[in-house]
């Protein structure tokens, strides 16, 4: 937080609907800052594919540096169908989460009431975890290369890194979420220890020393393959998740899907330091082909400026942002598809408003 007490936020639309969701994540922003009186600053940024075809820079010189100047970045989405893939992902996602060592993914899992779960007979109170995802390291380090490139010798090498301080300060963290978020204080490492018996090694011995001076909280191990399947068959099971990046990236995907799908799930990349700037975004994409159509889902960015007020320490306000989400899904919004939702998008924000 700056020293004048004022929240200041940088906002990336982005690509595609990605301006549409986060204006309504601004919108619920303003609403709950005035009921209670909190001081922002917001500052938009063009960066995105658009961008990117006009300068042909993804981020320019100087630009992460200015960023870390503020709190917390609210994105939209990244994602343009004519840029390559991973060129923007790579050039904006994963540059600021290295640079600006947002070294915690936290993704809330939580099924609200009225949206509907492909799990059969799942609701609400069964499907609310929390998975805390390594968010440096991994495969996603971009160590690698390739030799003969183009030939029939070629050879390519993706090495994944792994580091004591990376898995240690991931799993602390993890360790003092848990302790917080209830009674029941469960936290499970999901790795692959039988198989990546280096790097996956060095997760399970950095769990196992964390977790001596965390008593107050019981611990537990899921193979990556098996917490996918009693991801499905118990999500009632999990309370929170800690696990590498690679895997995290994966099985936040299928815990998007049974939580109603990626339009109403949120994530934040967080530096939790002291001064650290923390990134918060909507997990579904930029949905080009909804792009100025209004009916896109706006719930999970109005999630995430939830989850950015929460990490400010505005927790009541956060509360309050969330149990607005929980009302109207439970009360108002027919579907959380596309265009089936019975709003449009900025109508979803505005019910939001109205229910804080």
């Amino acid at each position: 937080m700056s020293s004048d007490d004022t929240l200041k936020v940088a906002v990336i639309g982005g690509d595609g609907t990605g301006p549409e969701v986060a204006a309504e994540g601004i919108k619920v922003l303003k609403a709950v800052a005035k009921l209670e009186q909190i001081k922002y600053e917001l500052r938009d940024f063009d960066y995105g594919g658009d961008r990117y075809l006009r300068t042909g820079e993804v981020l320019p010189d100087g630009a992460v540096d200015e960023l870390g100047r503020f709190d917390a970045i609210l994105l939209g989405a990244v994602g343009h169908p004519e840029v390559a893939p991973g060129i923007l992902e790579k050039g904006l996602l994963l540059e600021l989460r290295f640079r600006l060592d947002q070294y915690i993914n936290l993704r809330p899992v939580k099924l609200f009431p009225g949206v509907k779960t492909p799990l059969a007979g799942k609701g609400p109170d069964d499907i609310d975890f929390v998975v805390v995802r390594e968010n440096t390291e991994d495969l996603y380090a971009g160590m690698g290369g390739f030799l003969k490139k183009h030939t029939p010798d070629e050879v390519a090498t993706q090495t994944a890194i792994y580091t004591r301080k990376g898995c240690e300060r991931c799993t602390r963290w993890a360790f003092e979420y848990t302790r917080k978020r209830n009674m029941r204080k469960r936290l499970t490492l999901v790795a692959k220890t039988n198989v990546l018996t280096f790097g996956h090694d060095l997760w399970w011995r950095t769990f196992q020393d964390v977790a001596r001076e965390y008593p107050d909280v019981e611990t537990d191990y899921n193979h990556v393959d098996a917490c996918c399947m009693w991801m499905v068959k118990n999500p009632e099971y999990y309370d929170v998740i800690v696990t590498t990046n690679m895997f995290g990236d994966i099985i936040t995907d299928l815990a998007g899907i049974i939580q109603g799908g990626m339009g109403v799930a949120a994530g934040g990349n967080i530096n939790p330091e002291p001064g650290g700037t923390s990134m918060f975004e909507p997990m579904g994409g930029s949905a080009p082909k909804y792009t100025g159509k209004g009916v896109i889902n706006s719930i999970a960015a109005i999630s995430a400026t939830a989850m950015l007020l929460e990490q400010a320490g505005y927790q009541n306000a956060a509360d309050r942002v969330m149990k607005a989400i929980q009302t109207i899904t439970g009360t108002k919004m027919k579907s959380q598809s596309a265009g089936k939702m019975g709003y449009s998008t900025t109508d979803v924000g505005d019910l939001v408003c109205e229910a804080l």
